[in-house]
C-alpha cells in the first residue's frame, strides 16, 4: 500500500492511499478459501468445488468484501503508522470509477485530536457548600410527594371552576364543523391548569359549573402529530357533568400507611436520605462548575472542528425542540438565531474541556472497570424492549464509538472526583436558597468579555413552556400527557440560554476515538 499525505494544516490531514490489485486479489483468494467448504454445485462433492469456479459464482461479491477489508486494514495501518488519533470517523473515499482487477485509490480525510501539554493541576481550590437535611427540608419534601399525590372532592352544584379545580366532561370535536377522528369523549377528568389539553382549551373553562354547555374554541399547534389536524382551528361543545377541588392530605401516620410504611417516622426516614442525596447533588454541581471555571481559565488550545459542529449540534437540536414548545415557537426560534455564534463559543468550551479532562485522566491513571462498564451497558439496555436488549448488549460490544459515548459521562465523573481529592477543599454551610442562588448567579452573572464563562451576558428569566395537548379520547389524552411530562425538561423550559449555558458548565463534550467509517466498494 502506497501512502501520500496531501493535507496538513492545522488539526486537517488528508491522505491518498493506494491499495494494489495484487492485494485485493490476496484477499479475493483469502475469502475464497474460507467459504469454499460451504459452497455447494451440481455435479461436485460438498467442499470440493474448484476455486476458479467459486471466483466465477461468486467474484462481485468476494472482491467487493475483499475492497471494504484492505480499506479497513489500510486505515487502521494508516492510523498506526502516522501515530494518528481521529477525532471523529475518519471520512474515507473511493475513487469514482474504480474497476475490479485495478489499484483502488482511496482519500481519506480526518481531523486529529490536539496536542495538549500535561495539564497542571496543582493549585486548585475549591469552594463546598453544604446543606443540612433537617427536619423542615424533610417536611417539605413529603408536602411535595403528598401535593403530587393530589385526589379531588366533590364541590357544591354551584361551585365555578377555577384553575387548580378539576372538570368532569363531555365533548365532541369538529373541524370546519366536520367531526374527526378521536375528537369526542365522555367522563374525562380535566385539571384547569395542567397543561394536560392544547393552549387555551383548559383557560376557557374556567367559571364553568355543573350542567353548563359551552363551546370551546381552540387551534391544534403546528405540530401536532395528525397530518390533517396540524394548524386547523377547531370548536369543541362541552358539557360539564362535575366540578371538583383539591383535597387537603394529612401528613400524619394514615398518609404513610397509605404508602406502604410503618408510620410518619418511617417515611421521614425514608425522604431525609432522598434529600440528603438532592443536597448533595446540588453541592455537587455548584463545585463541579467552579472546577471547569479554572481549568477553562488555564487552558487555551484549538479544537477540532467536526467535533465542535456535532457538539453544537447537539446544543441546538434541544434548544430548538424547548423553543417549540413557548407560547409563541417562532420568536422564541427568532430569539435563539441573535444568540447562535454564543452557543458555538459553549460548543467549543464544552469540546475543550471534554478533552482536557480525558487527558487528565489517562495522565493519572483513571479507568472505567469492565465492570463498571458491564453495568453501564446492562442499564442502558432496559430502555428497551426484553426482545431487544440482548442485540443492544451486543452492538455496544462491536461498536467502539457507541461504547465511548456510552462510557464517557461516567468517566468524565471519574475524573472530576479525582481533581476532587487533589484540590484544596474548604467547606461553608449554607441554606439551600443559598445554594441554589450561587448556582443560579453562576449561570446569570454578567461577566466581561473572555471571561472564560458561558453565561447569559444580557440575563433574562426563563419562560415557562406552555402546554400543547389536543383534547382527543380520554385514554389517548391521558397517555399523551405522561409522554409530554416524560419528555420535557425539569421544571424550567427555557426559550434562550439557562438550558445550554447549565449544560456548559456541567457536562464537557468527551472526547472519543472514532474507528475508521467503511466505504462501500463500488462496482
Amino acid at each position: 500500500m502506497k501512502t501520500v499525505e496531501t493535507l496538513n494544516e492545522g488539526l486537517k490531514r488528508e491522505y491518498r492511499l493506494t491499495i494494489t490489485a495484487k492485494d485485493i486479489d490476496a484477499r479475493v483468494d483469502d475469502e475464497v478459501k474460507a467459504i469454499a467448504p460451504t459452497v455447494r454445485m451440481p455435479g461436485f462433492r460438498p467442499g470440493k468445488v474448484p476455486p476458479n469456479l467459486i471466483r466465477k459464482m461468486h467474484g462481485e461479491a468476494l472482491s467487493a468484501d475483499a475492497l471494504n477489508k484492505a480499506i479497513d486494514a489500510g486505515v487502521r495501518d494508516l492510523m498506526t503508522k502516522e501515530k494518528l488519533r481521529p477525532a471523529l470517523q475518519p471520512a474515507v473515499s473511493l475513487e469514482d470509477g474504480y474497476e475490479r482487477g485495478k489499484d483502488a485509490e482511496l482519500t481519506v480525510a480526518l481531523e486529529v485530536l490536539p496536542e495538549i501539554e500535561a495539564p497542571s493541576i496543582d493549585g486548585l481550590k475549591l469552594e463546598r457548600l453544604t446543606v443540612a437535611a433537617d427536619d423542615a427540608a424533610v417536611m417539605a419534601k413529603i408536602e411535595e410527594f403528598a401535593a403530587q399525590m393530589k385526589r379531588f372532592e366533590d364541590a357544591p352544584k354551584t361551585k365555578k371552576a377555577a384553575t387548580g379545580d378539576q372538570v368532569i366532561i363531555d365533548f365532541a370535536g369538529s373541524v370546519d364543523g366536520v367531526a374527526f377522528d378521536g375528537g369526542t369523549g365522555e367522563d374525562m377528568a380535566v385539571e384547569i391548569g395542567s397543561g394536560q389539553l392544547i393552549p387555551g382549551f383548559e383557560d376557557q373553562l374556567v367559571g364553568v359549573k355543573v350542567g353548563d354547555e359551552k363551546t370551546v374554541k381552540v387551534s391544534f399547534p403546528d405540530e401536532y402529530p395528525v397530518e390533517n389536524l396540524k394548524g386547523k382551528p377547531a370548536e369543541f361543545a362541552v358539557t360539564v357533568k362535575e366540578v371538583k377541588v383539591p383535597a387537603k392530605t394529612a401528613i400524619d401516620d394514615e398518609f404513610a400507611k397509605s404508602l406502604g410504611l410503618e408510620s410518619l417516622e418511617k417515611l421521614k426516614e425514608l425522604m431525609q436520605g432522598q434529600v440528603e442525596q438532592e443536597l448533595n447533588g446540588l453541592t455537587r454541581t455548584y463545585m463541579k462548575r467552579k472546577l471547569l471555571d479554572q481549568l477553562a481559565a488555564s487552558h487555551d488550545f484549538d479544537v477540532p472542528p467536526t467535533m465542535v459542529e456535532a457538539e453544537f449540534g447537539q446544543i441546538w437540536q434541544q434548544l430548538e425542540h424547548e423553543a417549540s414548545h413557548e407560547a409563541d415557537p417562532e420568536a422564541a426560534k427568532a430569539e435563539l438565531e441573535k444568540d447562535r455564534d454564543e452557543y458555538r463559543s459553549i460548543a467549543v468550551r464544552r469540546v475543550r474541556l471534554g478533552l482536557l479532562l480525558s487527558e487528565i485522566g489517562q495522565a493519572h491513571g483513571v479507568q472505567v472497570s469492565p465492570q463498571e462498564m458491564q453495568r453501564l451497558v446492562m442499564q442502558a439496555a432496559q430502555q428497551y424492549r426484553p426482545e431487544d436488549r440482548q442485540r443492544f448488549v451486543e452492538y455496544v460490544q462491536q461498536d467502539a464509538l457507541a461504547a465511548a459515548q456510552l462510557r464517557a459521562p461516567l468517566y468524565e465523573d471519574k475524573v472530576v472526583d479525582f481533581l476532587f481529592e487533589k484540590a484544596e477543599i474548604s467547606d461553608r454551610e449554607v441554606t439551600r436558597e443559598e445554594l441554589e442562588a450561587a448556582i443560579e448567579a453562576d449561570d446569570d452573572h454578567v461577566h466581561g468579555p473572555g471571561c472564560g464563562h458561558d453565561h447569559d451576558h444580557d440575563a433574562k428569566p426563563a419562560k415557562k413552556a406552555a402546554a400543547k395537548k389536543p383534547a382527543a379520547k380520554k385514554d389517548a389524552v391521558k397517555e399523551e400527557a405522561k409522554a409530554e411530562k416524560a419528555e420535557a425538561p425539569a421544571k424550567k423550559a427555557p426559550a434562550k440560554k439557562a438550558a445550554a449555558k447549565a449544560d456548559a458548565e456541567e457536562k464537557p463534550a468527551a472526547a472519543k476515538k472514532a474507528p475508521a467509517k467503511k466505504a462501500a466498494a463500488k462496482k
